[in-house]
C-alpha cells in the first residue's frame, strides 16, 4: 500500500502517516521503483494501534515507549495502567477547574445582564470585567 491507501484504511491523513514515519513511530518498507513508500498490513495494524492509544489519551512519546517495550518482548501493561491512572487523576483536576470556571462565567454573565454598557473613561477598560465578583 502507498501512503494514501494506508492512511485511508487507518482513518488518518497521509500527513499523519508521513509524520509517524519521520519520528520513527512507523517504519515504512523500502520505496518502490517510483520512489513511493510502501506499507503492509502490519503497518496498518500499527496505525490502528496508535490511533486507539491516542483515543485513550496516550501521548505519542508514551506510545513510542509502549511499542519499544513490546519490540523487546517486555510487557508494557504495568506502565500502560500507571499512565492511565495518572491521566485519570489529571483529568479530574482539570474537570474540577473547568467546573469552577463555568460557574464563575455563569455568575458573571448573570451579573452583567443587570448592567448597562460603559464607555472607557481612561480609568477603566471594560467595566463588566472590572466589576465581576470572582471567588477564586
Amino acid at each position: 500500500m502507498r501512503v494514501k491507501e494506508v492512511a485511508k484504511k487507518a482513518e488518518v491523513t497521509p500527513e499523519v502517516v508521513r509524520y509517524y514515519v519521520r519520528i520513527g513511530l512507523l517504519k515504512s518498507e523500502d520505496k518502490d521503483a517510483n520512489g513511493y513508500r510502501r506499507f503492509s498490513e502490519d503497518h496498518l495494524r500499527r496505525l490502528n494501534f496508535i490511533r486507539r492509544a491516542k483515543q485513550l489519551g496516550f501521548k505519542l512519546s508514551e506510545i513510542a515507549e509502549i511499542v519499544r517495550m513490546a519490540a523487546r518482548r517486555k510487557t508494557p501493561c504495568p506502565m500502560v495502567r500507571d499512565i492511565i491512572k495518572r491521566r485519570i487523576e489529571d483529568n479530574r483536576v482539570d474537570l474540577d477547574s473547568l467546573r469552577a470556571l463555568q460557574l464563575r462565567m455563569e455568575h458573571a454573565l448573570a451579573q452583567w445582564r443587570r448592567m448597562r454598557d460603559g464607555v472607557p473613561d481612561g480609568d477603566t477598560v471594560c467595566r463588566l470585567i472590572e466589576s465581576a465578583e470572582i471567588n477564586a
